[in-house]
């Protein structure tokens, strides 16, 4: 089955940050990840006539909220998309058609972009197709990309651009994680009675540092320190993993305090894997000096983001304004737990 002449497919995604366990998720550590609304993905596929027979012609296309620019988005990774698209859904003939994608992400700051634009891309091609796409085939779709994009993917982004609920990631298996309820009990999101929420009492402020990073760099930086000393593999993959096992266990309980403290150990951990920078320390100390319960830089590092976790909403204020101060140039709050509501 084709597309309609008339029919233009429609896909969607979000951004996401890494909570804890980014890189050390390469090597099969656990990490969590939190979903960002606040940032929205949207593609719309729409077929075109061309003139030039017998190949595909696919073009990919940015912008961003409230432009009116349009920057081309020619990317080998989405080349390679659309080619293993067709494999997987039996789309048979030429693809010829014109993707605009409207990212709210910032490229270049950990926070899902590439993986997003790749998610909402597969989604409007397959609603323009008319294909139900399942979640393992939309998954191995955006990791085609991805892996062009990083060299290696772990398939956080993969699945953290998709999902509604905090996440806990581990060599491909991904486990929604439960809210404790106001009772002391935990309750899984989906099954939260109208009207109630969790007790975490958590909102993560996401700060932009104001200077792209490179996943790719990073992640063959880590790769050569690994290899000169095989050591400080394990030692990392070891801490990381403790970090976000521990952190898990306090999200679970209703112990922000403990979760924050995780978060700053785990940035000593990134801080002297030669991940962060100057900008991005300052900001983090930025953050706990406001009163943040703890903080860390987030994603694949050397530049991007950095995050922190504040225990109300008062707090998250304060944070944001400091870190403002500091020099930071975009904010974003996500409230979890019982702040869910508070959600702009």
């Amino acid at each position: 089955m084709g597309a309609r002449e008339d029919r233009i497919g429609v896909g969607r995604a979000h951004g996401k940050a890494i909570l804890l366990g980014e890189h050390a998720v390469v090597y099969g550590a656990p990490a969590l990840a939190l979903p960002v609304p606040q940032l929205p993905v949207t593609a719309n596929a729409t077929r075109h006539h061309s003139a030039r027979e017998g190949e595909d012609k696919v073009s990919f296309a940015v912008t961003g909220p409230g432009s009116a620019a349009v920057t081309p988005l020619a990317t080998q990774g989405l080349r390679r998309l659309v080619a293993e698209y067709k494999a997987r859904t039996g789309v048979a003939g030429r693809m010829c058609v014109d993707v605009l994608i409207d990212c709210a992400i910032p490229q270049g700051r950990g926070l899902g972009s590439s993986a997003a634009c790749a998610r909402a891309a597969v989604l409007a091609f397959g609603d323009l197709h008319e294909r139900r796409l399942d979640a393992g085939t939309v998954f191995d779709l955006v990791q085609v990309s991805e892996k062009v994009a990083h060299g290696r993917a772990s398939g956080i982004d993969a699945v953290a651009t998709g999902s509604a609920s905090l996440l806990l990631f581990r060599s491909g298996t991904v486990q929604e994680l439960p809210v404790p309820s106001a009772g002391g009990g935990r309750v899984h999101p989906a099954e939260q009675p109208e009207g109630r929420t969790g007790d975490f009492g958590g909102l993560f402020v996401i700060a932009d540092s104001g200077v792209s990073g490179s996943t790719r760099e990073a992640v063959d930086l880590l790769r050569q320190r690994f290899e000169r000393d095989p050591g400080t593999r394990t030692t990392f993959v070891s801490r990381a993993t403790d970090l976000t096992h521990a952190a898990a266990s306090a999200l679970a309980h209703g112990r922000p305090d403990e979760f924050g403290a995780r978060m700053t150990e785990n940035h000593e951990l990134l801080h002297d894997a030669g991940l962060s920078t100057d900008r991005i320390d300052a900001l983090v100390g930025s953050a706990l000096e406001a009163g943040g319960l703890g903080a860390k830089l987030s994603g694949g590092g050397l530049g991007g983001c950095m995050i922190a976790l504040a225990g109300e909403p008062d707090q998250a204020e304060e944070v944001v304004r400091s870190l403002r101060e500091a020099g930071a140039v975009r904010s974003w709050v996500v409230p979890v737990g019982r702040f869910a509501r508070h959600a702009d």
